[in-house]
């Protein structure tokens, strides 16, 4: 038995679906948990070092937890030396134990799909991060943005993880090291650094010491206006935040913005909610970066339940990040193009509070390059034809001046630009048959507000722009006002 599983107590046995049930009759906002961990105290649970010390960190305790055949235990087995595995029981218990394909299992489990690189462009480092590195540990990009990987260590091992390389690094990083120094020194003498990122594996893992040695540090260099945090903690075990000293040491540099990590809305649960109201209300923004991943939120309906999750705790979604070329990330990996649809689905169906942007982050330490729907369709000298998300094209005039070219008679987009159109509308459109419905029902009232007056005021009296109204409610086809009409 390893050390792991003698500090938890978890004996490999046979997986069975009564020992890995749930209770659901569970009273209702009692913290889910595994039947394994039912009988903990509550003051143990709540304890972030109960949680870490009880961590699921060997394929031996995951056989005992979850369902494998055999050729996949055996491959799983290969990967622990590959990759750290390490769940804690808060975490593991949002995993749903009867289904395999579980997005938060998929997230935190390892999988036989590791070992495949069919493309052959999975690769160790494919941001080059090291390669921007002036000094060991820092990375330095952007004019005006440095990331400082602080830690190698994590409170749960993602499996998609863009620096596994960094993660697999064991022991002496609990000192603050000559390293350490020389990132702080790199800031201090690059006055074009404004913004931090100090990121690891995860910074809410260090050392009290360590981490107010960098968060003392970079608050007193006067060009520094933003030290970012990015942290799973508040997703994996939000326990840590439970602390009020460590988040009174956050709020003490005064220019900490939390970067956070939820992928999946299952995972903002009460516990997650309550963290990031500490952390708001000690005066930290918090941000949410997710990773579009296949299996787990490839989905505009999962995606739209993130986002409007996410909004509901006041935490802003900042990023969608299409999952990296990682060394045992492939199978993560959707196409660009499901992104964009995913996208196409969020953008004017939800609040604009909501829309994260998506982004790639291109090979070659090229940075994140932001991708969207195409909302521009087409141009002119004059103006520019935009898409809606309705499908609804609208010509558009950005500049105040007089027109150069002379209404063309044509069709379709071309009718935007060279001929007389202002905006095709398309069939059907659930906003101009609501516009259609509440001129009528106007209308309706105002007929009956002027029968009991006595009087009429006439056709064409209801608003003051009478053919223009007329016009915004014909057959949901073609909208004539404009240029040339």
């Amino acid at each position: 038995m390893s050390e792991s599983e003698e500090r938890t107590g978890i004996e490999p046995r046979p997986f069975t679906e009564a020992a890995c049930g749930f209770d659901e009759e569970e009273p209702p906002g009692k913290p889910r948990r595994h039947p394994l961990w039912r009988n903990v105290p509550d003051h143990q649970w709540d304890d972030w070092r109960w949680q870490s010390q009880n961590a699921i960190r060997s394929v031996r305790q995951l056989r005992g937890l979850l369902s494998f055949s055999q050729e996949e235990l055996e491959a799983i087995g290969s990967l622990e030396t590959e990759y750290k595995t390490a769940i804690p029981p808060y975490y593991f218990s949002l995993i749903n134990p009867d289904d395999a394909n579980d997005p938060i299992r998929l997230q935190s489990v390892p999988s036989p799909l590791e070992q495949q690189n069919a493309s052959g462009y999975e690769l160790e480092d494919p941001l080059e991060e090291d390669k921007d590195a002036p000094v060991p540990g820092l990375t330095h990009r952007y004019p005006d943005r440095a990331l400082l990987v602080t830690t190698h260590v994590c409170t749960m091992y993602c499996r998609f993880c863009t620096r596994k390389r960094a993660t697999m690094v064991r022991g002496g990083w609990d000192a603050i090291s000559r390293n350490d120094e020389r990132m702080i020194e790199y800031v201090r003498d690059h006055g074009e650094i404004r913004d931090v990122i100090v990121s690891g594996g995860d910074p809410l893992t260090l050392p009290v010491s360590k981490l107010k040695f960098f968060l003392d540090n970079l608050a007193a260099i006067p060009h520094v206006d933003v030290i970012r945090i990015g942290t799973r903690v508040p997703v994996t075990l939000p326990q840590k935040l439970y602390d009020n000293n460590l988040i009174d040491l956050l709020a003490s540099a005064e220019k900490v913005w939390i970067q956070t990590h939820f992928n999946h809305p299952r995972e903002i649960t009460p516990e997650a909610a309550r963290v990031c109201r500490a952390l708001l209300k000690a005066g930290m923004p918090v941000n949410n970066h997710s990773v579009l991943m296949k299996g787990v939120n490839d989905s505009l309906e999962t995606m739209r339940s993130l986002m409007r999750a996410l909004l509901r705790i006041k935490v802003r979604p900042y990023y969608i990040f299409h999952c990296d070329p990682v060394i045992g990330a492939g199978h993560f990996r959707t196409s660009v193009w499901k992104g964009l649809e995913i996208m196409e689905g969020l953008r004017g169906h939800m609040s604009g509070l909501g829309i994260p942007t998506y982004v790639v982050d291109s090979p070659h330490g090229g940075g994140k390059i932001p991708l969207m729907p195409n909302y521009l369709v087409s141009a002119s000298d004059d103006a520019v034809v935009l898409r809606n998300y309705e499908g609804m094209l609208v010509r558009y005039q950005a500049e105040d001046k007089t027109n150069t070219v002379q209404p063309t008679r044509t069709r379709g987009v071309s009718s935007l630009l060279q001929g007389s159109k202002s905006a095709l509308i398309p069939e059907n459109s659930e906003r101009m048959a609501r516009r259609e419905l509440n001129v009528l029902t106007n209308a309706e009232l105002g007929d009956h507000h002027e029968e009991h007056n006595g009087h009429s005021n006439g056709c064409g009296s209801h608003g003051t722009n009478g053919h223009a109204d007329a016009e915004d409610l014909l057959p949901l086809g073609v909208l004539t006002h404009g240029c040339g009409s």
